[in-house]
């Protein structure tokens, strides 16, 4: 009887706590249903932002053509060949303010040896960099257009502008291209790997960028213009259909507008290359290296355009060659990529 009441007990025990059990049981479910559809609003929305990242990237760099970039890449590995002697004149002239007489004799004095001293920098950041200028301005100016049905101006506007901005990126090959061609530099290092050595080792990675402010306006700037003026070349003028008077009209419509833009932001050339000829000491603003050059050249505006007569001589060559090369391999690739489907329909 005594187990039966404790039996008894048990289950009264039981019985009372049921309910309780029950109730927590469906207090947690309530509270994991809660939390439940407290997250799933979020996990959509993060979902939905993924989705529309990925939508983004695919039709932003599929809108990005290697032709662009192979076109822009061989139009800049001749023009360096052939102007690099051109731009050592221009660079003595800007660093040190003398006439070109006195460069001739700088460079005449150092040596053959020395005058290619320093090319493989602007040959490997030109043709990256001009690979870099096309490429880039061909695919956001598509995507500007065909996404957001920007108007035509604008959006090469907005595509110059990112082209500049990326094509910042290469700044470390002019700096240690400044410093090769500097002759106060000639004892520190032999060529251009040794150079990249000695600055990263000595005053760190940052050191490469000094001077990106000029080059960050100048190439957003130059860019931006050099574009809607050769589509608005293109455009007006005559279409000829010889090879040799189209190339010849490439050549001159290239020149003319990249020696004007040159000749323009060449202001900004010299503060970039003042900045760079030093090396270790506390970067200087752009804005207090202009007032400084100023003071130096004897107050004189005019002063900041010394070698510009050959810079635009030597702007007005090399981007005429740019030009006239880029168009003829586009025209060159749109014939290969056209050869197998005539050949395709012939045979049909």
């Amino acid at each position: 009887m005594k187990v039966d009441g404790v039996l008894d007990k048990d289950d009264s025990v039981i019985a009372k706590s049921e309910p309780a059990i029950i109730a927590t049981a469906s207090a947690t479910a309530a509270a994991a249903a809660t939390t439940a559809t407290a997250l799933t609003p979020v996990t959509a929305t993060l979902a939905v932002r993924a989705s529309h990242e990925n939508i983004f990237l695919e039709r932003f760099f599929g809108a990005f053509q290697w032709e662009e970039f192979a076109c822009g890449c061989g139009s800049a590995f001749v023009n360096i060949c052939v102007t690099y002697p051109i731009y050592k004149l221009i660079f003595r002239q800007m660093l040190h303010g003398v006439p070109v007489s006195s460069a001739m004799l700088q460079l005449r004095h150092e040596g053959l040896g020395f005058l290619y001293r320093g090319m493989l920098p602007p040959l490997a950041q030109k043709t990256i960099s001009l690979s870099i200028m096309f490429g880039v301005f061909d695919g956001t100016r598509r995507y500007l257009v065909e996404d957001y049905r920007l108007n035509d101006y604008g959006a090469k506007v907005i595509a110059g502008v990112v082209a500049g901005s990326a094509e910042s990126i290469l700044l470390p090959f002019e700096r240690v291209q400044t410093l090769l061609a500097d002759s106060k530099f000639h004892r520190y290092f032999s060529n251009t790997p040794n150079a990249f050595r000695y600055v990263v080792t000595n005053y760190g990675f940052r050191e490469l960028y000094r001077g990106i402010e000029p080059v960050f306006w100048r190439n957003g700037l130059s860019n931006a213009l050099f574009f809607m003026l050769r589509e608005e070349a293109s455009v007006r003028l005559p279409k000829r259909k010889s090879v040799s008077t189209r190339t010849a009209q490439e050549f001159i419509a290239g020149a003319v507008i990249g020696a004007s833009i040159s000749t323009l932001f060449y202001p900004l050339n010299v503060i970039k290359v003042s900045l760079q000829s030093e090396m270790g000491q506390l970067t200087e603003g752009s804005w207090h290296a202009c007032k400084r050059i100023y003071r130096e050249r004897d107050s004189r505006i005019a002063n900041f355009y010394r070698g510009c007569a050959f810079n635009t001589g030597r702007s007005f060559i090399s981007w005429g060659i740019m030009n006239a090369a880029y168009e003829n391999l586009k025209k060159l690739m749109s014939q290969r990529e056209l050869k197998p489907q005539l050949t395709a329909m012939q045979q049909r």
